[in-house]
């Protein structure tokens, strides 16, 4: 893992931060030799991305779908996310900070890297709206935009939510443990569960496979993750809005000169397809290179880590067409 360190940055808000450390991993080929694709994280994620621990080892890797033989892969870490051990200065204060000032962090970071453009930006869940907030930021340094399971805007479902969690993050005895157990209901569904348990037992513990499960996810994510580090990036989720102090959606998409490809999980709970579909039906009046793309799935909003073989045919069109490309290059 590397480190960039941006000094005297300033956030949307005005407020000014001394030093904000920018933690990355690149994977695949060296910068300036193949086209960069970023990958963002979600919530509880972070920029291991590949590699044997990756938690989107599945999609990215040599004769994967994003295949790093043939490309670079840059992923961040949020700041503040705490895999780099250095949260407690930037996040005291949590809620000075926005989606939007990710993105542009984001960006200062892929200037220091004299990165000029990239050939793609992906991510899922609060990523995936990152994302969108990058391409709102630098409309036309982006080739292919690719939001999974996400929303270009917070909706009021989403801000009710983070406001659940928020409330349990700050006043629960086990704060972490507690809101994953709620969280998780968000990302799964009724089906996705009946699928798993069916209201079996456990034979080594007390009570129902289904509590067990909650429990064991609340005390992993209580053993790896900060306190601190989990009220930012809840936070960041209903801060998410590339309208915000700036104008309508279509004016904004208008300036967005990517390939615009818009990942929704029929399924999901939290990020519901039907915002993602009416946002689809409005840009492509005025756009062409819009395009919306569905995976079908019982998990919910965890589909876009669990449905790679769906999630890769959706996704490798864009991929192939530039590999071959490059292919044609080293021939």
């Amino acid at each position: 893992m590397k480190r960039i360190v941006i000094q005297n940055w300033t956030l949307e808000n005005g407020k000014i931060l001394k030093e904000v450390s920018l933690c990355y991993h690149i994977f695949g080929q060296k910068l300036g030799n193949a086209p960069v694709v970023l990958v963002n994280h979600a919530l509880t994620g972070n920029s291991k991305v590949a590699g044997k621990n990756g938690w989107w080892k599945d999609l990215i890797g040599e004769n994967k779908t994003i295949d790093t033989y043939f490309y670079t892969v840059l992923a961040f870490n949020i700041p503040g996310n705490g895999y780099d051990g250095a949260f407690k200065n930037l996040v005291s204060n949590y809620k000075d900070f926005s989606a939007k000032d990710i993105a542009a962090i984001f960006w200062e970071g892929i200037k220091t890297l004299e990165i000029e453009s990239l050939f793609a930006v992906i991510g899922g869940s609060l990523g995936g709206g990152i994302a969108w907030e990058m391409a709102a930021l630098e409309p036309n340094k982006i080739e292919n935009l690719i939001p999974i399971a996400t929303d270009w805007k917070a909706t009021d479902w989403v801000i009710a939510n983070v406001l659940v969690q928020n409330q349990i993050l700050n006043n629960s005895q086990n704060p972490i443990a507690d809101a994953r157990l709620h969280a998780m209901l968000l990302y799964r569904t009724p089906q996705s569960l009946k699928l798993k348990f069916n209201r079996k037992e456990s034979e080594i513990a007390k009570g129902f496979q289904i509590e067990n499960w909650l429990s064991h996810h609340g005390k992993k994510l209580q053993n790896r993750f900060h306190l601190s580090s989990y009220k930012l990036m809840n936070h960041l989720l209903k801060t998410i809005d590339i309208t915000k102090n700036r104008s309508t959606l279509l004016a904004v998409a208008n300036t967005i000169t990517a390939n615009i490809h818009i990942i929704s999980v029929d399924s999901d709970l939290f990020f519901i397809p039907s915002e993602n579909l009416e946002t689809y039906e409005k840009l492509v009046t005025t756009k062409e290179n819009v395009f919306y793309h569905e995976i079908k799935s019982i998990h919910g909003h965890d589909a876009f880590l669990i449905e790679f073989e769906q999630l890769s045919a959706i996704i490798s069109p864009i991929f192939i067409k530039q590999t071959q490309k490059i292919q044609t290059i080293l021939i």
